[in-house]
């Protein structure tokens, strides 16, 4: 019963079964259920078996002897239920201009959808995107226009006086920015579970891992589980720091 035994599970639920995180805090073991709530991770007897994700309610199971010698187990989850604040349809005018004024309805203006007309309906760039487009990157090939002179002036300025450099790092900090929001939302809980760390530092452990050169490259587009090894890297470098600064 002391020995650790690979236990094969499946995750039932009414919403999106995978990608539900699944972690074993006694062991430091966490893995993730596939698209049919399926998962395996390892196990001993009186470990605790936590069950989590944005879509679920939390749920704890304690290993018993009976887990064990069947080696099997099957979890319900119930979907987590988000309240919303109280919402008002319709337009209420109370006879105070100041406060009818935002209550009052009009029309939205044409678009493009109206009148027929094809149009954009890719992502939006953001205001750091659109700036580096317009402030333009400088290319070899652009060497050519001289022959003609009409070589574009905009692309080699900007990329004489560093506006381009500069741009560049904006549009990559939003990028990393947004990446770590989601990052600490859905990783937070099983990361902390794993690697405890008291609550004033956390803030300052995400901005230290948004600080990695590699950082975007290690997380952006990967699995949980990709995330979470980096993320338990940095951890340990983080309090190796905390140790030396304390010193």
């Amino acid at each position: 019963m002391a020995q650790a035994i690979e236990l094969h599970g499946k995750v039932q639920s009414s919403v999106n079964v995978e990608n539900i995180h699944v972690i074993n805090a006694t062991a430091q073991k966490f893995t993730i259920t596939d698209k049919n709530g399926a998962f395996r991770i390892p196990v001993k007897l009186n470990d605790t078996v936590s069950f989590s994700s944005v879509q679920h309610e939390p749920k704890d199971i304690i290993i018993t002897s009976e887990i064990l010698s069947i080696k099997t187990i099957s979890v319900r989850l119930k979907e987590k239920i988000n309240t919303l604040d109280e919402v008002v349809v319709g337009k209420i005018l109370t006879g105070d201009l100041s406060s009818d004024i935002g209550n009052v309805e009009e029309e939205l203006p044409i678009n493009f959808y109206d009148l027929g007309i094809p149009g954009y309906t890719g992502k939006i760039a953001t205001q750091s995107e659109r700036r580096l487009a317009q402030a333009g990157e400088f290319k070899p090939i652009m060497l050519l226009g001289l022959l003609g002179g009409s070589m574009p002036l905009d692309p080699i300025i900007n990329g004489i006086s560093g506006r381009t450099k500069m741009l560049k790092g904006h549009v990559q900090h939003e990028k990393n920015d947004t990446l770590l929001k989601r990052i600490r939302i859905e990783l937070s809980e099983t990361l902390f579970s794993l690697n405890p760390l008291e609550e004033e530092f956390r803030m300052d452990f995400f901005y230290f891992c948004e600080m990695d050169d590699n950082f975007y490259a290690r997380c952006a587009g990967k699995t949980d589980l990709e995330v979470l090894e980096f993320l338990q890297e940095k951890l340990k470098t983080y309090k190796a720091n905390q140790i030396l600064k304390q010193n």
